[in-house]
């Protein structure tokens, strides 16, 4: 079936208000129209450039550390972007030289929370939305709740958090990263949250918001959520599947 092309008749319109997927693409014969094609050859490019674009870590470094956060650097085992895209288990250790660094900043005592700000597959999402994300979680957890050093982290995956939260006895830690670039949504950021965070943690033992942007999980709704889940995970000692988020809508911001 073509549909109509004209915005003003076209029944998809009303729907299309309330997704970014390609629903109801308008139809030439057997093919679709010529700006349906560029609009998704387009998505596409921003989604290839997402993954490889580089990681501005000084920047973020900066704006957290303007905000009185402390702040380390570090890098994973990956030596560079295709190494890290190629080998996604180099992603998931830290190099030795950070290893360092952290043991350098290890204590004693433990912090509530570690925040682990790492690029993941799209450096775009973590300079766009990590340091606004922290802002609306920190005005929500207020001061009952310690935060510890945050680590900026180049070419780093969701599993990396484990180690940098041992190696600083974190109670909890929160990885944001970049999630994989979808056609619709190129700069989606991810929060992981693991308790007691340690080498050898699965996925299962984490909770995960997906989706953070403007244009999904809006800042102050993400920081609502991860609030309770942060302030349930240390009232009952764990994460994973068996901590839900039962915040439901009336927690939300309006």
């Amino acid at each position: 079936m073509t549909l109509p092309t004209d915005p003003e008749i076209d029944p998809w319109n009303r729907l299309r208000r309330f997704t970014p997927a390609r629903i109801g693409l308008a139809r030439a014969g057997a093919a679709v129209t010529t700006a349906e094609l560029l609009a998704f050859q387009l998505a596409h490019a921003q989604a290839r450039d997402a993954v490889h674009a580089p990681f501005d870590a000084a920047k973020v470094t900066a704006d957290l550390a303007a905000r009185r956060y402390g702040v380390v650097s570090l890098a994973s085992a990956a030596s560079d972007r295709d190494a890290y895209l190629m080998s996604p288990h180099l992603g998931r250790k830290l190099e030795d030289a950070s290893r360092w660094r952290l043991a350098e900043l290890a204590c004693d005592f433990a912090c509530d929370l570690v925040l682990v700000v790492a690029d993941g597959l799209s450096a775009v999402a973590v300079q766009r939305h990590a340091v606004p994300l922290i802002d609306a979680l920190a005005a929500r957890l207020g001061k009952e709740i310690k935060i510890g050093t945050v680590a900026v982290v180049e070419r780093g995956r969701v599993a990396i958090g484990d180690e940098i939260g041992a190696a600083l006895n974190a109670r909890l830690a929160l990885v944001l990263i970049g999630e994989r670039p979808g056609l619709s949504s190129p700069d989606s950021l991810g929060a992981y949250l693991t308790w007691a965070p340690k080498t050898g943690r699965t996925d299962a033992e984490r909770n995960c918001i997906s989706n953070i942007r403007p244009q999904g999980l809006g800042y102050e709704d993400a920081a609502a959520k991860l609030a309770y889940l942060i302030a349930e995970a240390l009232r009952r000692e764990l994460t994973g599947v068996m901590l839900k988020d039962e915040t439901g809508p009336a927690v939300l911001a309006p």
